[in-house]
């Protein structure tokens, strides 16, 4: 069993910036495919950034020049750097670790308001 724990959220001006950390428990760190998904209420949970065991990267296009999503396998970590937030980022957004199956965090809530 792997254990997601997402930290970081909070409340955020618009353009402004926020970086949330996630740790996964596991020997196998480095071998999972480390994302971020977003989700409002009424909606469907969304692919926000991802990225694989050697570091290749997927974003969606709303993340794209603006989010950068690392991670330190030394830690156990995964991170999202949000820059230019907006206000249609406001979200909870939640962690996903894919190695034997899906695993996620309870989720952090992101609002970008002024």
């Amino acid at each position: 069993q792997v254990q997601v724990v997402e930290s970081g959220g909070g409340l955020v001006q618009p353009g402004g910036s926020l970086r949330l950390s996630c740790t996964a428990s596991g020997s196998r760190f480095a071998f999972y495919v480390m994302g971020w998904f977003r989700q409002t209420p009424g909606k469907q949970r969304e692919v926000v950034a991802r990225i694989g065991g050697a570091g290749s990267t997927f974003y969606a296009d709303s993340a794209k020049d603006r989010f950068t999503i690392s991670r330190d396998d030394d830690r156990n970590t995964v991170y999202l750097q949000m820059n230019s937030l907006k206000p249609e980022d406001t979200a909870v957004y939640y962690c996903n670790a894919q190695y034997d199956t899906d695993y996620w965090g309870q989720g952090t809530q992101v609002t970008v308001s002024s």
